[in-house]
């Protein structure tokens, strides 16, 4: 069994609402075993033995589509992989002053564009570093909306082939 991590894009915000237990019944239906759902922004963990990586992909983004109505893109990752990933952050998560995020793309590309977007950012305002298809980045409590690298990713082409996660729900998703 391979145990993968799946991060929704987009619910819960913008009226698109996905009710953990009813995203938690629509995963165990397409039998998925040792379900389980962080928060209520879109995070599941989850067991198959499927290894198809695309395939699986494109199977959950239709079934949820099909019992949310509305046009599912998610993340998928093994575990092994956000552990990866999460183990990479390359701030001080422990630093209260600040937020530890991970930026996700739908492909590599669009993380060089979003680098290029971002050109040199403020590094104490907008802490950035490219990771292995992600985007670490550090803001400081409470800018995350107003930095430069905010406004970046609030733009139309990024929001829709883009999800970010705080550190602290990643590791929640691993525990």
């Amino acid at each position: 069994m391979t145990e993968w991590i799946a991060l929704l894009r987009g619910v819960n915000v913008g009226g698109t609402t996905v009710r953990s237990a009813e995203l938690r019944e629509t995963f165990a239906g397409l039998g998925f075993s040792g379900v389980r759902t962080v928060l209520a922004s879109g995070n599941v963990a989850f067991e198959s033995d499927r290894t198809d990586a695309a395939a699986l992909k494109r199977d959950i983004e239709r079934a949820l589509a099909d019992r949310f109505g509305y046009e599912a893109w998610i993340v998928l990752l093994t575990r092994e992989r956000l552990g990866a990933i999460v183990g990479a952050f390359p701030f001080d998560a422990s630093d209260a002053s600040r937020q530890p995020y991970v930026v996700f793309a739908s492909e590599a590309s669009v993380v060089d564009d979003l680098m290029a977007a971002a050109g040199e950012p403020d590094p104490h305002a907008d802490p950035l570093e490219r990771g292995d298809g992600v985007v670490y980045w550090h803001p400081l409590v409470g800018t995350s909306v107003d930095t430069a690298f905010a406004k970046v990713l609030a733009r139309p082409v990024f929001k829709p082939t883009t999800t970010n996660r705080n550190l602290r729900t990643l590791e929640k998703l691993l525990g």
